[in-house]
């Protein structure tokens, strides 16, 4: 699956930063370019699916809403890019952009970027889990729980929780609070409450134009496996094997970013509808690289596509992992644990 921490040992962690700085700059014309490929076809799609649905084919409807999530999963990868600075040269193009593509893909812009900062500066560090992660134990905290607490924890990892009901439940209902944050003063409330009121008047301009039963078998289908996909590739990206995890003692940036994110090598069509988000290492050793840069970093240093890379097999098999044995360093499935 991965070579591990297997890794040119001229080239320190540290010392990707510099090297990657020469990739940052970001194109107008080719971040306008990429969002034109990206929401004209999920209009497309979304125009198409209600053609089916108002012909009486609710069936095609449901069919065409998979491959029209995978372009909402990329309008949310630019706006991922946004909330780093990344996909305009100009702060406020990115903040407004992303806070427009919030509406679509009912995700409060600031206060996903806020949250999304501190998931990049805690990634892999055992002393600070909990916002921005899935929630991830360590075999001696799972052992040292009750048979309740154990059964949590296996009902928030099994596959239809993290996978289905979860993301459903984290983007229609959770995004609409500033869970977290309650205590976090005016701006993540004002970043929710804004987004909400955008959705609430889209809905109600979709429902008003094609009804509401049609709002439902067209839309949320979308949104809803968009969402599944969003949570699956975010999983991929961090519960791998060979993924790094450490207390706070042994821990640093760059060592997470490099060995604690995976290269999810997909297939080109996946990994042009995940906006290149599978070459995870190097976003998080440098998140300013916009995404349609990503993959000259790997060409330019190949060695780099090693690193922590998993293919689509490969990630089937993450599925079973579940938590970090501290002793053998490596993530393992509830049945090795015990």
């Amino acid at each position: 699956m991965s070579i591990g921490h297997n890794v040119d040992p001229s080239v320190e962690p540290r010392a990707w930063t510099q090297i990657l700085s020469r990739y940052r700059e970001a194109s107008h014309l080719r971040s306008l370019a990429e969002l034109a490929v990206t929401a004209l076809p999920l209009a497309g799609l979304w125009a198409a699916a209600w053609l089916a649905y108002s012909f009486g084919h609710w069936w095609l409807s449901l069919l065409i809403a998979v491959p029209a999530s995978g372009f909402l999963v990329r309008l949310f990868a630019i706006q991922h890019d946004c909330g780093h600075g990344a996909f305009f040269p100009h702060k406020w193009m990115n903040d407004w952009l992303g806070r427009a593509l919030g509406v679509l893909t009912v995700t409060p812009y600031d206060f996903w970027r806020r949250s999304h900062a501190m998931h990049h500066s805690t990634c892999g560090n055992l002393d600070r889990r909990g916002l921005g992660d899935i929630d991830t134990l360590t075999v001696r905290e799972y052992l040292a729980r009750s048979p309740w607490g154990r059964l949590k924890y296996r009902l928030y990892r099994h596959p239809v929780v993290l996978f289905g009901i979860g993301p459903a439940y984290m983007f229609l209902l959770q995004h609409r609070l500033p869970v977290g944050w309650m205590h976090g003063g005016w701006r993540p409330w004002l970043s929710t409450q804004s987004t909400n009121i955008g959705i609430a008047l889209g809905a109600a301009a979709l429902i008003s134009f094609i009804g509401f039963k049609a709002f439902v078998i067209v839309h949320l289908p979308i949104v809803t496996i968009s969402a599944s996909i969003g949570v699956w590739l975010f999983y991929v990206q961090h519960q791998f094997e060979d993924t790094f995890w450490s207390e706070s003692g042994g821990w640093s940036f760059h060592e997470a970013a490099l060995h604690g994110s995976s290269h999810y090598d997909l297939p080109w069509m996946l990994r042009w509808l995940s906006a290149n988000i599978g070459i995870h290492h190097v976003h998080h050793l440098y998140a300013r690289i916009p995404f349609y840069r990503l993959p000259a970093v790997l060409r330019d240093y190949p060695d780099l596509g090693e690193i922590g890379r998993v293919t689509l097999m490969d990630s089937l098999r993450c599925v079973k992992l579940a938590l970090w044995d501290e002793e053998r360093q490596r993530l393992v499935s509830f049945r090795e644990a015990v």
